[in-house]
């Protein structure tokens, strides 16, 4: 079963409040920055009673992200809703533009997380190649949708400017991220009436 997929064990407050005082922490201050240590101080629960439900702190990671995954999830499922083709592509851009602007916005928790893992084979490694999967494919759709000829390459190509609007939002600001990112789907968008690539040059895997 794909990592982010993953049944989900039984929910309790004090798991709850584990989880949420770690999601709130590794997000805005990194991951390995955070230890165990202050998460079960900042929560209230005793270390045995973090162990209990999770074993290790790579479990408490995984389990951060496949919330964050669930909730990027719930908001295209809101957001996208009875949307296809173009206007489907331009939902899922306008979310992206959505998130550069909220409070506290640190980039990309996926991205942000695999540059503090190395292992691509590790449990968040592969947690995060879920998520971009999925995110791809809702992607890959709408332009498949919209009759670009080779929809997974746009698809690529918009999950490209994805990651460097969240890079650029935290870095520099989410304006001009925003006011570029928007371009670059629109050009994108434009390309579906275009010929496509010669096979030598991007080709539809």
């Amino acid at each position: 079963m794909p990592a982010a997929a993953q049944p989900r064990p039984r929910r309790s407050e004090a798991r709850e409040r584990l989880l949420a005082t770690a999601s709130e922490l590794f997000y805005g201050e990194g991951i390995t920055s955070v230890g165990v240590d202050r998460i079960v101080a900042a929560s209230k629960v005793t270390l045995a009673t973090f162990y209990r439900h999770f074993p290790s702190k790579q479990d408490l990671v995984v389990a951060y992200l496949r919330g964050v995954h669930d909730a990027v999830v719930g908001q295209a499922t809101a957001s996208t809703e009875g949307l296809a083709g173009a206007e489907l592509v331009r939902a899922i851009g306008r979310d992206v533009s959505a998130q550069l602007a909220r409070p506290g916005f640190r980039g990309c928790a996926f991205i942000n997380a695999a540059s503090e893992f190395e292992d691509a084979d590790s449990p968040v490694r592969q947690v995060v190649a879920e998520h971009r999967r999925w995110y791809y494919e809702l992607v890959r759709s709408g332009f498949a949708q919209a009759g670009h000829a080779l929809p997974g390459n746009a698809a690529r190509h918009f999950l490209m400017l994805r990651d460097g609007a969240m890079t650029a939002g935290y870095l520099e600001g989410p304006v001009v991220a925003k006011r570029t990112f928007k371009r670059g789907v629109e050009g994108l968008l434009r390309s579906i009436d275009l010929e496509p690539a010669a096979p030598h040059e991007d080709v539809e895997d």
